[in-house]
């Protein structure tokens, strides 16, 4: 049982969005690529899904700016603009993805108090989205992920894709994702093949 893993492939996260990734539009013809192959048994998408004044907003700390390390619940966060708000245009999937051949889609990031890089759990790790459970009841033995943000979003969805779904395995499509920070993106994607994901493109998807 293979399966597709769409991460936040948004408009928020898109040319024009409230907190674009460079070239992050540029995922979609890959992504559908992908999605219409028919190799994959089954596609999920996860969906950034913030309630309005999310405390990683910056807009909700007086004085902070996006972008700068502020805190929230105690500990260090990265201080966004206000993004992927829900029932907004910016949360919406990109116009141009195939959504209707998704077969379950996962909205995180809805408690205000913690962010939600990763599509299976909370970033303090104490609440999951319940995606990893979903995978393993359908039977799930092969991951492929990709989307957007490379630094952050699919790495966190990446690396617990590995500890959450023991026996799986999980590859990442580099060209069907996108990064922030081309120097994150290459740590991200060292930290990604020394927990176990392998690093692959398109073609080798599509093979």
């Amino acid at each position: 049982m293979k399966a597709l893993l769409l991460i936040d492939i948004q408009n928020g996260f898109c040319p024009g969005g409230n907190l674009p990734v460079p070239d992050g539009d540029l995922v979609v013809p890959v992504a559908n690529e992908l999605i219409d192959s028919g190799k994959y048994d089954m596609i999920v998408a996860s969906q950034d899904w913030h309630p309005a004044g999310h405390g990683s907003f910056a807009s909700a700390h007086p004085g902070k700016k996006p972008f700068e390390i502020g805190t929230l619940s105690g500990k260090p966060q990265m201080m966004w603009p206000d993004h992927c708000v829900q029932n907004t245009e910016d949360a919406e999937f990109h116009a141009d993805l195939h959504v209707d051949a998704v077969d379950f889609i996962q909205q995180k990031g809805q408690n205000p108090l913690v962010d939600s890089y990763s599509a299976f759990r909370d970033n303090d790790q104490a609440a999951l989205t319940g995606l990893a459970a979903y995978l393993r009841d359908k039977g799930v033995t092969a991951l492929d992920l990709c989307g957007l943000a490379t630094d952050y979003c699919v790495k966190f969805s990446a690396l617990d894709a590995v500890e959450m779904l023991p026996g799986v395995s999980v590859r990442f499509i580099e060209d069907a994702s996108r990064g922030i920070d081309p120097a994150g993106v290459e740590a991200a994607i060292e930290e990604m093949r020394a927990r176990g994901v392998a690093i692959i493109d398109s073609n080798d998807a599509l093979a």
